[in-house]
């Protein structure tokens, strides 16, 4: 446990004083109980030796007042181990994480990173001051006890040995069924968390259903929680019993191997008194034991799930990285790339210039998204290149490509702040000039005009207070803000409506006109299609035509049924006597339609 919290925490100075404090009392406890057996062994005489006794009684005096400076001291530093920990691991934790690759950050991995942040290292720290310090002392005051007792009698110290392996044996199979159980009640309890986030946002339509009071799935998640925690309850109860059972077992062994060395006249009934006291101090910790392994296997857990994020190995990262890139020329070169055992990309290669914008098509699955990742580093490919300037990105430095790539999702996320802190995160030390350019570029003044609070406005979490076209449009003046030479747009206008599609396709143009930017976009939308210079068709994860978008529509290809199919999607409407439209299906070549 010990090393586990030593190899965890990057400064653990303060965690080796916590330790050294609480073993030095726990021996120091000991020790004093060994006083007992001189002091008896003077006092029970039938004429008491007050001159043997003195000594032992200022020993005694002595230690007390140590262990009370000890303890003393023990409790500020036990309290400021807590929160200097967890502030450490938190930060430890993020300085980690940032270093990991962009691809890391799946869906379930963030909520693990939300919860390694928010409850692990809190319970991590606090445990181990409220729970490591006692299981320290409930280890060290028998062994010390052990050392007494066998300077007294060979015998008792010798069923002292014996007590403890048995106990240890049963305690140790109580926390492995305690660490189970642990394990399947933090998954019951992480389900409920997000069963109850779920509720939060779905209301409305939970509402809708005269289902406010909680979804089936909510309900599901609390019986479940609750068998899960019926179940760990009796996988418990029979080894924690046969642990009671060894302990109990082993003062009645004291008692009786007690009786028999006084009736022998082997002991006297000064030592046999004593070596009685010391017995139940030796067995007392092993007992309390048993109610401190349930959290020690929490604590156990809480640190492996976090040595299990910190355990991720980092990005690579080259000693010579680059640290400039010449041009914003993109390139690759062979690339074939999967995720786990599923290809992705099979053989791309093609080339973007500064001052064009390629466009990026194709069905479902096709690799799109996965280039824009590759391009920016996400992953790394597993065989060919993907080149920026020239320069493999494998060999530049990560923060000076992330300085010179900006990215804009489909789904954009805003923080709880307002436009500008929200603009400024581009560019920290932007002029209020900079601002209004960057926000006309990216039509985002208009949204700006009509808001009450202007620049002032919060969005509110996640961007919730804005539309998806006007969080578009500040993700977009952002990239402008930032001035990056590389911009990179995963379906930016789907899903929009026309007025915002309009702002955003003009905004994406105004980003291509920089004879020194590079854009490429994932597009649907035959808007954006036809302001391409390049235009690329991806199918099974493979280049099906590189062109411009002029050429590769009256080729004929793949490109320009995909073009039509978006033609006719966009004419698409909704009435009682079309028929033919309702069922056109544009995964379907254009022959088999009705």
């Amino acid at each position: 446990m010990i090393g586990n919290l030593y190899r965890l925490w990057p400064h653990p100075r303060l965690l080796i004083r916590l330790v050294a404090l609480t073993s030095i009392q726990a021996v120091l406890q000991g020790l004093l109980l060994g006083c007992l057996v001189p002091i008896l062994r003077a006092l029970l005489q039938p004429m008491p030796d007050f001159a043997q006794v003195t000594p032992w009684l200022i020993a005694g005096a002595v230690g007390l007042a140590v262990y009370w400076v000890l303890n003393v001291i023990a409790t500020p530093v036990g309290f400021a181990a807590s929160m200097e920990l967890a502030a450490q691991l938190r930060h430890h934790l993020m300085r980690h994480v940032a270093t990991l690759p962009l691809g890391w950050f799946t869906g379930d991995r963030k909520g693990r990173l939300a919860r390694a942040i928010t409850a692990d290292c809190g319970h991590a720290a606090t445990m181990t001051v409220t729970i490591g310090a006692p299981a320290i002392t409930c280890t060290l005051v028998p062994a010390t006890i052990f050392a007494v007792t066998l300077f007294v009698d060979w015998r008792m110290a010798l069923l002292f040995a014996l007590i403890a392996p048995l106990s240890f044996f049963a305690l140790r199979r109580s926390s492995r069924i305690a660490a189970a159980a642990e394990i399947e009640l933090e998954a019951a309890a992480t389900e409920i968390a997000g069963r109850a986030i779920e509720l939060g946002q779905a209301q409305p339509v939970l509402r809708a259903a005269r289902q406010s009071a909680g979804s089936a799935r909510m309900r599901a998640a609390l019986d479940e929680h609750r068998a899960t925690y019926r179940r760990g309850l009796g996988r418990s109860l029979v080894p924690d019993l046969a642990f009671t059972g060894v302990v109990m077992a082993g003062f009645v062994a004291v008692l009786c191997l007690g009786a028999k060395l006084l009736l022998d006249g082997e002991v006297p009934v000064a030592e046999n008194v004593a070596l009685l006291v010391l017995a139940v101090r030796f067995l007392e910790p092993l007992g309390t034991l048993s109610e401190l392994v349930g959290a020690l296997r929490a604590m156990d857990n809480a640190v492996a799930r976090l040595r299990s994020i910190l355990s991720t190995p980092p990005l690579p990262q080259a000693e010579d990285a680059t640290r400039q890139i010449a041009t914003a020329e993109i390139e690759f070169a062979d690339v074939n790339f999967a995720y786990s055992e599923t290809p992705a990309l099979r053989a791309v290669s093609f080339r973007c210039e500064p001052g064009t914008m390629t466009a990026l098509v194709g069905p479902s699955g096709s690799g799109k998204t996965t280039v824009i990742r590759l391009i920016a580093r996400f992953f790394d490919v597993a065989d060919g290149a993907v080149r920026v300037g020239g320069i493999d990105v494998r060999a530049i430095d990560q923060a000076a490509l992330m300085d010179d790539v900006a990215i804009i999702f489909q789904d954009v996320y805003l923080f709880d702040d307002t436009i500008e802190q929200n603009l400024r995160l581009a560019k920290p030390d932007a002029t209020e000039d900079e601002l209004a350019a960057a926000a006309q570029d990216a039509r985002l003044d208009e949204v700006i005009r009509r808001l009450p609070a202007g620049w002032a406005t919060r969005v509110g979490e996640g961007g919730a207070q804005l539309s998806g076209g006007e969080r578009q449009r500040v993700s977009i003046a952002r990239a402008f803000l930032k001035r990056a030479r590389i911009v990179l747009i995963d379906e930016a206008s789907s899903s929009l409506d026309p007025e915002n599609e309009a702002a955003v396709s003009q905004a994406i143009a105004q980003l291509a006109s920089d004879p020194r930017r590079t854009v490429v976009v994932i597009a649907h939308r035959p808007a954006t299609l036809d302001r391409a210079d390049q235009a690329i068709a991806l199918r099974d994860g493979a280049v099906a035509e590189i062109g411009s978008p002029e050429q590769l529509r009256r080729s004929g290809g793949a490109f320009a049924m995909l073009y039509r199919q978006y033609e006719q999607a966009r004419g698409w409407r909704i009435g009682s006597n079309r028929p033919a439209a309702a069922s056109f299906n544009p995964l379907k070549p254009e022959a088999d339609q009705p």
